[in-house]
């Protein structure tokens, strides 16, 4: 017989009972809504519709999908449909990846307050790159590029970073011709060096976290509550400056199409994939991970099923918070004007430079794609809906206790 292979969601059911009992109290409405999304993400309570094969007369039940950005089956799907518009827009340059990572000890501050700080993050980021391209002793010109937030680790820790694409030349001030990079040089593969750009990506973020101190943007709770002063908040801020901040480029991509197969691995990532699980045995689940520390050897981390939701639902993201941004000639406001003025400077047609290869499109971190109209049975493309099957009654909604009191309180009722 096979094997049915892990989900997250079956480890998130494993769990979820030791782990509200632990962490209930603390979680935000966001996490709260992706641990019932994931658990109930393909399956009866969200209703569905029922398939038969044309030629086989197979017949199956196909659930409905929970398409919260954090569920690991849906992450797919979207990428799949997201990378057909950046296709469009790649142009025959070179490209570079750049990664900006945030020091550790402001880890717990960013935790606290995730809208705030991965802003701050994707600012400092956007501004460190155009303005050091901008730079005439480095580049002199606008370059474009793409930015994608991960928050986590391959051991689901907190570990918040930025990968930018980066194109390896850009528009000039005046926007009259465009610029090339100097690829050629292998001792200077990117425009700047990478201290030169840890050094202004650290100053930038520092000044724009005392700005929001000062503005009273920042929450402190908990451990963190004397972090309110501003001389303790001074003091992390001394510790966090102490070393150079990681920041680091790769050399260019070989292709336009490359860059396809490098973005779709980070794009709509979710912190693990299905396919990263190993075994769920009595309460433990394990999966592979990667040791950067120990010369990036694959390791398999074991973990309780309640650690284990706890560490995934560390990387909710806030309601409404992008996590995919473009700036620089790709930023949206301009995006289609500007590169059409970069195809005309560099002697391309409109529409797509190339069409990425159908064996590279899978993400090596991802889960494939499901395929809805393959028949399981004779693995024909020929599956039909034929009848709707309606939701299970959902569990009641039990709001926080907060919500109840406050709730009470405008009714009238006495909430001491």
């Amino acid at each position: 017989m096979m094997r049915t292979p892990l989900e997250v969601a079956d480890v998130f059911r494993d769990g979820e009972a030791g782990f509200l009992a632990e962490y209930g109290h603390t979680l935000s409405c966001e996490q709260r809504q992706v641990l019932r999304a994931v658990i109930r993400c393909r399956t009866a309570p969200r209703g569905g519709h029922v398939q038969q094969c044309d030629d086989c007369g197979h017949q199956r039940i196909q659930y409905n999908s929970c398409r919260n950005r954090h569920c690991p089956k849906c992450q797919a799907m979207a990428r799949a449909a997201w990378l057909e518009k950046p296709e469009s827009e790649l142009l025959p340059v070179g490209y570079f990846h750049v990664v900006f990572t945030l020091p550790q000890v402001l880890g717990p501050l960013a935790l606290q307050n995730k809208r705030v700080v991965y802003g701050l993050l994707f600012r400092a980021a956007a501004q460190t790159l155009l303005e050091v391209a901008a730079h005439p002793q480095h580049l002199g010109a606008n370059i474009g590029c793409l930015m994608v937030l991960h928050t986590w680790g391959q051991n689901l820790m907190h570990h918040p970073h930025v990968h930018a694409i980066v194109t390896g030349g850009g528009l000039s001030a005046d926007g009259s011709r465009w610029i090339h990079g100097k690829q050629s040089q292998r001792r200077k593969p990117f425009f700047a060096p990478g201290k030169i750009l840890s050094r202004v990506f650290q100053g930038k973020f520092i000044d724009s976290l005392k700005r929001a101190f000062r503005s009273g943007e920042l929450e402190f709770h908990g451990r963190l509550k004397s972090l309110g002063d501003e001389a303790t908040f001074e003091q992390l801020l001394n510790k966090a400056v102490r070393h150079d901040w990681v920041v680091y480029a790769k050399r260019p991509f070989s292709s336009p199409a490359c860059v396809l197969k490098y973005l779709a691995r980070y794009t709509h990532r979710v912190a693990i994939s299905n396919r990263r699980l190993v075994e769920l045995r009595d309460g433990r689940v394990s999966f592979r991970d990667k040791d950067y520390a120990d010369d990036q050897r694959s390791k398999v981390l074991p973990l309780s099923s309640s650690e284990f939701i706890r560490r995934f639902l560390m990387h909710t993201l806030p309601s409404g918070f992008v996590r995919i941004r473009y700036d620089g000639f790709l930023a949206n406001r301009y995006r289609n004007e500007r590169l059409e003025t970069c195809r005309r400077l560099l002697g391309v047609p409109s529409g797509p430079t190339s069409t990425i290869p159908e064996s590279q499109t899978p993400a090596e971190n991802s889960d494939p794609p499901p395929s809805p109209n393959t028949c399981p049975a004779c693995g024909r493309q020929s599956l039909a809906i034929i009848d709707a099957v309606p939701p299970e009654r959902p569990l009641p909604f039990r709001p926080p206790h907060f919500l109840i009191r406050r709730t009470a309180a405008s009714l009238g009722f006495d909430t001491s």
